[in-house]
């Protein structure tokens, strides 16, 4: 972890992908790929949410841990919101052939559709799915960022546009929040014993006194760092988290994971 010239906080160098990051190790691990997006292999089903593999629309700081032609399979692909740094046209497209099922919400799923003839399970907030063993809720999100701009006014967009993830897979409780503000009731889930973390300083995003907050609010997550040390934009907050005020500002700072891309975080 080092901060470049620009004063941005660069990710570790990128620990490349292979082909047993997708085998049935046993247990459940995660994989930061970059940016906004994880991978969760748990006892062989792998679920990516939110890759972006190809197709960036940005510079980037690191190398991709792996390109969406060397992926070998995947059970599902979840995708959070129609933003491109977490909805990769490139990406879904290129994985089509090796992906069994693509869950997203409503909205983005008729994009999918549209932009990229994938006929993807499109779902409500609150709504389950089932991947295998695993069972995965969306939660609520807040980051309609369209409705401050009126060059975005050609459609309403609404609120359950944008979701997070709960997975609850045999071994762990694993909580994608996803691109928010903080909401009341996400101080109210079933306390996840890991959590997948944006901690954007940001007016769309959840911003650092609220990711202390959220952080805090279950003490026991690890609590593995995203949407951070990948793209080379410097004067976009959004992009530019500092994982030191994660650990100086959240009980039991030891929890903090700070991943490469690609690198395995074995949960159990």
């Amino acid at each position: 972890m080092k901060m470049n010239e620009k004063g941005q906080m660069v990710a570790p160098a990128t620990c490349r992908m292979t082909a047993e990051d997708f085998e049935n190790k046993g247990g459940t691990s995660v994989y930061w790929l970059g940016g906004g997006g994880a991978m969760i292999n748990s006892q062989g089903t792998v679920i990516m949410i939110d890759p972006v593999l190809d197709g960036f629309d940005m510079p980037l700081l690191i190398d991709i841990p792996i390109l969406s032609q060397e992926v070998l399979k995947v059970d599902a692909v979840l995708v959070s919101h129609s933003d491109s740094d977490h909805y990769s046209r490139a990406t879904c497209k290129n994985l089509k052939s090796v992906c069994n099922a693509y869950h997203t919400t409503l909205y983005v799923a008729s994009l999918m559709k549209e932009e990229c003839d994938i006929d993807a399970n499109g779902h409500d907030i609150a709504d389950h799915i089932q991947v295998g063993e695993i069972d995965i809720e969306l939660t609520p999100a807040d980051h309609a960022w369209q409705r401050l701009y009126e060059s975005y006014n050609y459609r309403v967009w609404e609120d359950r546009e944008c979701c997070g993830f709960y997975l609850r897979t045999r071994d762990a409780k694993i909580w994608y929040v996803g691109d928010s503000r903080l909401m009341e009731c996400q101080l109210h889930m079933d306390p996840p014993d890991v959590i997948l973390f944006d901690f954007s300083d940001n007016y769309v995003h959840i911003g650092l006194e609220n990711a202390y907050k959220l952080a805090n609010t279950y003490p026991d997550a690890k609590l593995v760092l995203i949407h951070w040390g990948t793209m080379d934009a410097p004067n976009e907050k959004a992009f530019n988290g500092n994982p030191q005020n994660i650990y100086d500002h959240v009980v039991n700072p030891k929890r903090v994971i700070v991943l490469a891309p690609g690198q395995e975080f074995k949960i159990c």
